[in-house]
């Protein structure tokens, strides 16, 4: 049996858009201390934020842990998709307005124009995430204010209760087979990826198609599979053997019995 090649293009449903996409691996790099953005936010006044977003979590947004925590973030921090999944603290300097609270947001959208652009830094967050960084019963009045000038430092994700899943996408074969990371503990970034079929010993490479989706070319395809990831940031690596049973099929989402431990912040 032969399985392919580490890179792939593709057309790729979602959203009833047909998207063509390409493959890219960046190297890891993570940043810990607090450092100079801006922010905005988007929606409704109190809402929780977009309905899926560039990264592909898709309806998970609108609920928890994803509920009210989403952001989107310009080029710098999106990077390319990789920075999807990652999480930030992110507190305003205002002492008139602002507490001394910072939010936590999940990255699950990328914001390319506008504030975003330039090479800047930004966070376009959800209503509510923009009002929890303001003094008790202020958050209308920070919303007002539009542009903020914040701090943000990375931060472990923390999903309690929840172990890695990984959704196959709508459109996978056994010879074209996408999958989405979820409830990554940590780091929550992924940099690299990799598929074991059962009947093979070795680890084969898949490519980064867009957001936090992999892919893999090639063909026929067998499962169970086990699913190797290796975190952005801090080059953390988790195997789950056989996560994907031989009868999987799109769109369907299989969870592990494992996920990262997260340190404190």
């Amino acid at each position: 049996m032969q399985l392919l090649h580490r890179g792939c293009g593709l057309v790729l449903v979602l959203n009833s858009l047909l998207l063509l996409v390409s493959c890219q691996v960046q190297q890891p790099g993570a940043n810990t201390r607090w450092l100079p953005a801006t922010a905005t936010w988007y929606g409704s006044p109190e809402g929780d934020g977009s309905d899926g977003g560039a990264c592909g979590y898709g309806s998970m947004v609108d609920v928890k842990p994803y509920r009210a925590r989403v952001g989107a973030v310009s080029p710098v921090l999106f990077k390319s998709g990789e920075g999807c999944g990652a999480c930030y603290k992110v507190k305003c300097l205002d002492q008139s307005i602002c507490s001394r609270r910072a939010v936590t947001i999940i990255v699950t959208d990328e914001c390319p124009g506008g504030y975003c652009s330039n090479g800047r830094t930004h966070f376009d967050l959800s209503g509510a995430a923009f009002g929890r960084m303001a003094v008790a019963g202020n958050g209308g009045l920070l919303r007002n204010r539009g542009e903020l000038s914040v701090l943000y430092r990375r931060t472990p994700c923390k999903y309690p209760g929840k172990q890695i899943a990984f959704h196959v996408n709508e459109g996978s074969t056994n010879y074209w087979l996408s999958l989405l990371v979820e409830f990554e503990d940590g780091d929550g970034d992924v940099g690299s990826m990799h598929i074991r079929p059962a009947s093979s010993s070795e680890w084969i490479e898949m490519s980064h198609v867009w957001g936090a989706n992999w892919c893999i070319n090639g063909g026929p395809l067998s499962g169970p599979f086990s699913v190797k990831i290796t975190t952005l940031s801090t080059a953390k690596t988790l195997s789950a053997r056989d996560v994907i049973p031989s009868n999987w099929s799109p769109k369907a989402t299989y969870t592990s019995r494992l996920n990262f431990h997260s340190t404190p912040s």
